[in-house]
């Protein structure tokens, strides 16, 4: 190739690069620059440029970068995925230090109420994701990102994950579809993801196969992993999936694809897919990981998001998908137990606890028995809360 060039140019971009290689025989390396802070960061830019471009092995080329704002981990990211496109492999040489908080796992059972999709090929979305405070923060592989971005986005992606602070989100990534997808997993796990989003999922074999990857490229911290089902062949084989593997923590839907699939309108209603996401919720129920229903796509209409949002509730679903992070406090509010809900579940998980004590095969408060799937339901409740930070984990001792 005569030049490859990696990252968005354009007057409406912002926090982002275009950077240009086109190797040379000889002269070293000349770059030239075009950035509205040339006069403050120009001469740290050309240098960071020259760096990179002496790490990645490349010692004679012409570079062009045009800045719109772009972080150090951004340059070093676009810089990275056009020397690639060379046909070059530079390995691991610009890989930002990460940050000793990006090296912690993420708990199996720990809040998921709501994750946030960001575009994986976009900067500007990541910088200050976390500010937001979703349980997770998705870096989108797949469908938000173009076929022609694909690498750009992995790498900008693997930079991000191991450069930017996330403050208590879980860091997740969905990953393409299946070759394609395995094919992602070097670049994100060893570099921060806590945890694999799979698309398009029909089958078994399909969770293992990244499972069995994931474990060999970090084998003694693997990514936990959420199946999406989004078509009438992967909900009917829902239970299969949902235990294909130990490292599955949920289980959620994707509703455009499923519909799509099945040849219906998707409707504010829902009838179209009531039985599908029921079967989500009981094959993950049954598998014993978290049903996740799927995003809601009107980021305008914050009452039909809050209705949605307790329907899936009243579903048993633990948790919702959000396109926009105005959709995130919306989500949180609703999933949360209201303040009687909370009072009557810690005394039906007190009146439990008393009855085990005392050798009783029977739970009842005051005057009315409890069902056992009433105290599980209760105990579910107060451990999401204790959870949460919203009820203390003593909260025995204060009753």
């Amino acid at each position: 190739m005569n030049a490859a060039s990696a990252g968005a140019r354009g007057a409406d971009v912002r926090s982002d690069a275009w950077i240009q290689v086109e190797p040379l025989e000889a002269g070293g390396v000349d770059v030239t620059l075009r950035s509205k802070v040339d006069a403050l960061y120009g001469r740290s830019i050309r240098e960071q440029i020259a760096r990179g471009c002496a790490a990645l092995g490349v010692k004679h080329a012409k570079v062009t970068v045009e800045d719109q704002g772009a972080c150090p981990f951004v340059l070093d990211a676009r810089l990275e995925a056009a020397v690639r496109k060379l046909g070059v492999d530079p390995g691991d040489a610009l890989l930002p230090e990460m940050l000793p908080a990006n090296r912690e796992p993420s708990l199996r059972e720990r809040a998921r109420r709501s994750r946030v999709y960001l575009p994986g090929s976009t900067p500007k979305f990541l910088l200050n994701a976390a500010l937001h405070q979703p349980d997770g923060v998705i870096l989108d592989l797949e469908d938000s990102v173009a076929p022609s971005e694909k690498l750009d986005a992995r790498i900008l992606v693997r930079n991000a994950l191991r450069f930017l602070d996330w403050g208590d989100c879980e860091r997740m990534v969905r990953i393409n579809q299946r070759e394609s997808g395995v094919d992602d997993l070097p670049f994100v796990v060893g570099h921060g993801a806590q945890l694999v989003l799979i698309p398009k999922v029909e089958r078994p074999e399909e969770v293992i196969a990244v499972a069995e990857a994931a474990a060999e490229l970090a084998p003694d911290d693997p990514p936990w992993l959420i199946p999406i089902l989004e078509s009438a062949r992967g909900v009917l084989a829902a239970e299969a999936i949902a235990s294909s593997h130990p490292t599955v923590v949920a289980l959620t839907i994707g509703l455009e694809d499923y519909t799509a699939d099945l040849g219906a309108e998707r409707t504010a209603g829902g009838r179209e897919s009531f039985w599908a996401r029921s079967q989500v919720v009981a094959a993950a129920r049954s598998a014993g990981v978290t049903p996740i229903d799927s995003v809601y796509s009107d980021v305008d209409d914050l009452e039909g998001l809050r209705e949605a949002v307790r329907e899936a509730r009243s579903l048993g679903f633990e948790g919702k998908g959000c396109i926009h992070p105005r959709q995130i406090r919306v989500v949180h509010e609703s999933f949360a137990a209201s303040a009687g809900e909370l009072d009557r579940a810690k005394r039906i998980v007190l009146a439990y606890d008393d009855a085990l004590a005392r050798g009783l095969g029977v739970v009842s408060l005051g005057s009315k028995m409890i069902d056992a799937p009433v105290v599980k339901r209760a105990q579910r409740l107060v451990e999401t809360e204790v959870r949460l930070g919203r009820l203390a984990a003593d909260w025995r001792e204060h009753a």
